[in-house]
């Protein structure tokens, strides 16, 4: 039988794949740096970096070696043995988190993996006695059954409930905190920046209180560094920039570059909760995947790519605001994870815009713009998204007739 024939590539997708994600904006076939290239050409300056995990780029020379020679010498084997990329990644992850010499490493194939052996961990510390997971609202740890059941989103757990039980979501202050927990908490779950809901902040001093209640009642504190990991902040892990230790934080994205990993950091007592056969993958912590990440992070750290992100995501900030867009209403987050917030919802018009004038980014919701790029960009490439990012908001400036008041005018209510 002759395959069907096909018209496009978005017939392809159409008939294959799986309806999730809806339509793809193109069909990518290569990568360079900060630029990508769709199949007819177009080049498109990349300041999404696959939701920041394209730390060092596309195609980046350490990445392609690390790939090419650990694949040339082991790829995997199961988790029966050990091998030389596995210990030292692990090694590598601790001494960036500073577990100190009591941490552990559990790898996993991505964020919700890291989060569901978290998820684990949390159990295997509550016991009968600690039935109680607290998260916070509007937060995201992935889209697995497990870590569903932790992100505070309802609108995304409503068709496939019931929910597992016993993870109840606050309000991400303070004083929600101090009124919700006790001594029968297992565990507090936090992204220190809600990347998806818009690269929301925590408020000032959440995580130094959270820490110090979740000590006074004995409760884990686990962060979510998936997105904010692997240097994107300005430090190796955002919550470095607090000065608090947790009890374990799930990385994965960054430290890839492109590779699919994830990764659980334990610290303190939190280490020996797990034992023989309660938690595993298959392909977790494999040769090729951690050979691979301990090249992207000995890069990152070689090159200073933790400091220069503080140092672009500031410059990025300033060329938004330079823009002078009456759409802009400023920026959040910290070095290079960046929320532009809009004033009108128009975030989706402001995607397509981008991508017709050569520029990909992110609508993290209706009135937000999420900025990820590689830790690798350059003045060049910041001068190229200002021009680009200008020439989409103005697009939809004109579509809106927005006038000097940044009010729409009668026409376009």
């Amino acid at each position: 039988m002759t395959a069907q024939a096909t018209v496009s590539w978005k017939d392809d997708a159409s008939r294959d794949l799986v309806l999730n994600s809806g339509d793809r904006f193109a069909l990518l076939v290569r990568g360079v740096g900060a630029h990508l290239w769709d199949d007819e050409g177009t080049r498109y300056l990349d300041f999404l970096g696959g939701i920041a995990v394209i730390s060092l780029g596309h195609a980046h020379p350490v990445f392609v070696k690390a790939v090419a020679d650990q694949a040339a010498t082991l790829g995997h084997v199961s988790n029966y043995f050990a091998t030389p990329p596995q210990l030292g990644l692990a090694a590598r992850l601790k001494r960036l988190a500073g577990t100190g010499e009591s941490g552990r490493v559990y790898f996993g194939n991505s964020g919700a993996e890291a989060n569901e052996a978290a998820f684990k961990l949390a159990r295997l510390h509550g016991g009968a006695d600690r039935p109680r997971i607290l998260a916070l609202k509007n937060a995201f740890h992935g889209r697995t059954m497990g870590t569903l059941a932790l992100t505070g989103k309802p609108a995304m757990q409503q068709p496939f409930e019931p929910m597992v039980p016993g993870v109840e979501f606050l309000d991400s202050t303070i004083e929600a905190l101090e009124a919700a927990i006790d001594d029968r908490v297992a565990a507090l779950f936090v992204e220190p920046i809600k990347g998806e809901a818009g690269v929301l902040e925590l408020p000032e001093g959440y995580l130094a209180a959270a820490r110090e209640l979740t000590e006074r009642h004995g409760a884990l504190l686990i962060i979510d560094e998936i997105q904010t990991g692997a240097g994107r902040t300005g430090a190796w892990f955002a919550f470095q920039h607090t000065g608090i230790t947790p009890d374990a934080i799930t990385v994965a994205k960054g430290i890839g570059n492109g590779i699919p990993i994830g990764a659980l950091i334990t610290f303190g007592a939190a280490s020996d909760l797990f034992y023989p056969g309660t938690h595993g993958s298959t392909f977790g912590g494999n040769p090729l995947a951690t050979a691979v990440a301990s090249a992207v992070l000995d890069e990152i750290e070689s090159a200073g790519l933790v400091d220069a992100a503080a140092e672009r995501g500031q410059q990025i900030r300033d060329a938004v605001t330079a823009i002078g867009s009456a759409l802009v209403e400023g920026c959040r987050g910290q070095g290079l994870l960046i929320g532009v917030a809009l004033r009108h919802p128009v975030a989706g018009a402001v995607v397509a815009a981008a991508q017709q004038h050569g520029l990909i980014i992110n609508a993290a919701n209706d009135s937000t713009i999420r900025l990820a790029p590689a830790l690798t960009i350059g003045d060049v490439e910041i001068d190229e998204f200002q021009n680009l990012f200008a020439r989409a908001l103005a697009t939809v400036e004109d579509a809106l007739m927005l006038d000097d008041t940044h009010e729409t005018t009668e026409a376009s209510a």
